[in-house]
């Protein structure tokens, strides 16, 4: 079969076919009696082989150490073609990622483009002083899609830079909430505390929602974060959350505090000190916790705290009923 019906049939065009040849992958088992190349079945087949090879993604050459390498390993080619192909996978995801978000900026010309560019550039390098100054750059209107403060402030771990962040999401990155919400339900414990501190930094009720649903997150500092946040927002649903803080003293003291803002709200301060005296059920609570729970009753006004705590005042373990005494001494000196 002359090289134009090969050609025609194989798909493979003639200048490619000699290109074959010249680089030793596929010869011409024969010529016609005018000099012109003759392939013969075996040739054809050895041409499909090439080209099925190559839709692997081999190059050339290693192509012609897998049909004539007698100690050929498909399998080690096969892993560095998987690895190869996750890279440019991942390659292509980055830049469609990084469109989106110069898109999402809405850039009115090119100027406003390579300033987004820039900036999303400066989020993602390897220096702290860069990041920040990235971040409250944002804050300060230059276009960029919220995604990218939402990526970045999930995967900071230097502390000051997160909160460079944090401060640019709470000046109105809009939709800034919804994405961190999704960062909450994240495998790594680490994203979901980046995501519920961001959302507390957002003070209008668009974060408020998450945070109400994140009092039942399964992750206990997730659910501190989010009481946290509310009580200070003077939502009544964190209070047995604090409550929990204050007994099993994680971050008991600005649990305690937070209490006693809410409490000082009309008609709040019987329910959180019912609620702290709930605590004190014989058994129920350690001396140290019964301890934490009189320190918190200190500034919970109304008749239910003073009670709890001339009760306190009386109990059997020393440290409990010292600070117990110490706090009624206070209130009635107020």
């Amino acid at each position: 079969m002359l090289i134009g019906e090969v050609a025609r049939r194989s798909g493979v065009s003639a200048r490619m076919l000699r290109h074959y040849e010249s680089l030793g992958l596929v010869r011409p088992s024969g010529r016609t009696d005018g000099g012109y190349r003759a392939y013969s079945d075996e040739d054809i087949r050895r041409i499909f082989h090439i080209e099925s090879l190559r839709s692997l993604g081999l190059s050339l050459r290693e192509v012609g150490r897998a049909l004539d390498d007698p100690g050929f390993t498909p399998s080690e080619l096969v892993d560095d073609l998987i690895r190869q192909t996750r890279e440019r996978v991942a390659a292509e995801t980055e830049l469609l990622t990084r469109l989106h978000r110069i898109g999402a900026a809405e850039p009115a010309g090119w100027e406003d483009v390579l300033r987004t560019v820039a900036l999303l550039q400066a989020l993602g390098s390897k220096s702290a002083r860069t990041r920040q100054r990235a971040a409250l750059s944002s804050a300060e209107g230059e276009p960029v899609a919220v995604e990218a403060l939402v990526e970045a402030v999930l995967r900071e771990s230097d502390p000051i830079v997160a909160g460079a962040l944090r401060w640019a999401l709470a000046r109105g990155a809009e939709g800034g909430a919804a994405l961190l919400a999704q960062g909450l339900a994240a495998p790594v414990a680490e994203v979901r505390e980046r995501a519920v501190r961001a959302l507390a930094g957002i003070p209008d009720e668009e974060a408020t929602v998450p945070l109400r649903e994140a009092l039942a997150h399964p992750d206990a500092v997730v659910r501190e974060h989010a009481a946290l946040a509310l009580g200070a927002r003077g939502v009544a649903e964190a209070v047995p959350a604090l409550v929990d803080m204050v007994v099993e003293e994680r971050n008991d003291v600005d649990a305690a505090d937070v209490l006693s803002t809410l409490a000082n709200r009309p008609g709040a301060a019987d329910g959180i000190a019912a609620a702290l005296v709930g605590r004190l059920v014989p058994g129920a609570a350690g001396a140290p916790a019964r301890r934490r729970l009189a320190q918190a009753l200190a500034d919970i006004p109304g008749a239910t705290a003073a009670d709890a705590l001339a009760e306190l005042a009386r109990d059997e373990d020393r440290s409990v009923a010292l600070t117990a005494t110490y706090v009624v001494e206070l209130r009635g000196g107020r």
